[in-house]
């Protein structure tokens, strides 16, 4: 993995394939928590990772999660998404649902740089990291109309 330079941004999307499966009409569910490469590289590199939330992004299609895991477990095996949804009319594979989106910063954990960073300060910058995050959401969720959804790290 080459390190990013100081003029460059590095976007990061918070669940990725594992999170597609992952839904509760009351609970925002990331997949974060054992996700630690990206705080090694932003160590290694100096560089802060600004957190940015996409509040309505789990409600433009209607994932059919099968009950036995199987479509889970293949797209993580495959590296590719292999979930059937439905989309605005009910058209299965079809357009998003109108939804209005809403994409919020939080505070950026600002990374020294550590040429080899240890565990223990991995560890350091991605609770800093799950704090900015539930910090972000906790800020925003009233004014997108969300006052009681929860944000959950798995």
């Amino acid at each position: 993995i080459r390190l990013p330079k100081k003029e460059e941004n590095v976007g990061v999307v918070l669940d990725g394939i594992a999170g597609m499966f992952r839904s509760d009409k009351n609970t925002e569910i990331a997949n974060i928590k054992q996700r630690k490469g990206i705080i090694k590289i932003a160590l290694r590199a100096g560089v802060p990772i600004v957190p940015t939330y996409g509040f309505g992004h789990t409600s433009l299609w209607k994932i059919v999660v099968d009950p036995f895991g199987i479509l889970e477990a293949l797209s993580l095996k495959l590296d590719i998404s292999l979930t059937p949804f439905f989309g605005r009319w009910g058209w299965f594979l079809g357009p998003p649902q109108r939804v209005p989106l809403c994409v919020a910063l939080g505070e950026p954990v600002l990374c020294p740089k550590i040429d080899e960073p240890t565990q223990d300060d991995i560890d350091k910058y991605h609770s800093q990291l799950l704090q900015s995050y539930a910090d972000l959401f906790e800020c925003h969720k009233a004014s997108y109309g969300w006052a009681n959804k929860k944000l959950v790290f798995v």
